[in-house]
């Protein structure tokens, strides 16, 4: 039993998404787009030359359109990411924390902490919020 030209494009679409749902990388995701529509132009009886550039075109299509979408979404101004991004969180103190030294459950995790001011102290229990990641330690208020 042989594969006609739009099971085969239908077979390397799922193989295209599941390549995606492994990586969630947005790679596979363009070359799927095309897949699927050579498929569909597959079983609507188009030559496989058509087919092809049905495929490429529009994969092709999908990358110029998604490339600049996702650059503006990345690089937009106020994106932050690793420690950075835990400025302004909310957090609960664990162990004392003073102007030395302190613990507190941040995102799920313990992190070191002490008191921006010199002045402050946080007993366990309390809600602090996180002005600022020195190395390791968050800097609360």
């Amino acid at each position: 039993m042989a594969l006609h030209g739009w099971e085969w494009w239908l077979l390397a679409a799922v193989l295209l998404l599941l390549g995606e749902l492994a990586t969630n990388a947005l790679v596979f995701l363009m070359p799927f787009g095309g897949a699927a529509v050579a498929a569909v132009l597959a079983a609507l009886g188009a030559p496989w030359y058509g087919q092809l550039a049905a495929f490429v075109l529009v994969t092709l299509g999908l990358i110029a359109f998604t490339r600049p979408v996702a650059r503006r979404r990345q690089s937009g101004p106020g994106l932050r990411t690793g420690a950075a991004a835990l400025v302004g969180s909310q957090a609960l103190v664990t162990t004392r924390v003073d102007e030395h030294r302190g613990q507190i459950r941040l995102e799920g995790q313990i992190w070191s902490a002490r008191a921006l001011d010199p002045e402050k102290i946080f007993e366990p229990g309390e809600a602090v919020h996180v002005a600022a990641i020195d190395g390791a330690t968050a800097m609360v208020v």
